[in-house]
């Protein structure tokens, strides 16, 4: 998968014809995706994009076309501070944390991350689990959450990680278990139930992207039921979310993905469970992340967050919080 171009906070204030300090308002407020490269905060070519496309849909037509300036004014008893590339705020540093996956449960850790400490900024970076640990591994990522299915083993998560971060001093947490299984429009008129049926010629199949955990517990299972990928219909055609293959499906242009459960019910499709997988977080144990990594375990560990989590319908909680691997020390 290609990676989109990104930009410093530099380059984006030239071509937006703007001060770099509107630039990191934008960030601030979160209009601006961003993400933190060592001391460089950086943002894909995508974002920026969708962020003008943006500004230029709420505009008036009779508007200029011209970027929107954020207007800072002066406090007289307070001095302006130089703004570098690691500080957002003039009041003190703002540490932009990147959390990755696309399950619901992760938006609620980040609102709770941003309550607890409020010199956190959470960003949220909706890729799929082999490209979390990827981004991880090159330090574009702070909070990795996975959901990776191990055939040989049974497991989930923890023979991925080892093999990747065996040079890193890594911390992994339990975050949720849920199902997995497939989508079907209800009714399941096709009797779809198992991972073999999809192997059937009258069976098209919508899949994710390379990488994804869908992707991953697919081409698994297909290769321990001996199915050929080939000989599954539909196999190329891929979609980047959960919610994307569940649309696809009821627009009756597939008749089978696979996925976890929400975004079936979301979509009113009929669910089929096959498998319990665990959503793990991967954290990296640096001298400097130490203190939000303790607030984050207190966050899991905390009775309101997992009854947020359990308000959503479809995860188990029992684990959440608990540390299930760690390797190197901080």
């Amino acid at each position: 998968m290609t990676e989109p171009i990104s930009y410093t906070t530099e380059e984006i204030a030239k071509l937006l014809k703007v001060s770099k300090l509107t630039v990191y308002e934008l960030i601030k407020k979160g209009e601006l995706p961003s993400y933190r490269v060592g001391k460089q905060i950086r943002v894909d070519s995508t974002d920026l994009e969708a962020y003008k496309q943006n500004a230029r849909n709420e505009m008036n037509p009779a508007t200029s076309l011209e970027p929107i300036q954020i207007q800072q004014q002066p406090d007289a008893h307070r001095p302006v501070v130089p703004i570098e590339e690691e500080r957002l705020d003039q009041e003190g540093d703002i540490r932009s944390l990147i959390i990755t996956g696309q399950d619901a449960s992760l938006d609620l850790l980040a609102k709770a991350m941003e309550r607890k400490n409020s010199r956190i900024r959470p960003l949220r970076s909706v890729v799929g689990s082999m490209d979390s640990l990827v981004a991880m591994y090159n330090g574009r990522a702070d909070i990795v959450s996975t959901h990776l299915f191990d055939g040989d083993t049974g497991e989930y998560n923890l023979p991925f990680i080892r093999k990747l971060f065996i040079s890193l001093p890594y911390k992994v947490i339990h975050l949720v278990t849920r199902k997995a299984g497939l989508y079907v429009k209800q009714g399941n008129t096709l009797n779809i139930h198992t991972w073999d049926d999809l192997a059937r010629r009258d069976i098209r199949l919508v899949n994710r992207e390379k990488g994804s955990g869908a992707r991953v517990l697919l081409d698994e299972q297909l290769r321990l039921h001996g199915i050929s990928p080939a000989s599954i219909s539909g196999y190329q055609n891929e979609e980047m979310t959960h919610m994307g293959v569940a649309g696809r499906i009821v627009m009756g242009q597939a008749d089978v993905g696979v996925g976890s459960e929400r975004p079936a019910r979301i979509e009113g499709l009929e669910f089929i469970p096959l498998i319990q997988e665990k959503v793990d977080l991967v954290v990296l144990k640096q001298p400097e992340n130490k203190k939000w990594i303790m607030q984050l375990q207190q966050i899991l560990q905390s009775h309101e967050f997992q009854e947020e989590l359990l308000s959503l319908g479809d995860y188990e909680v029992s684990l959440t919080g608990q540390v299930l691997a760690e390797n190197g020390t901080e």
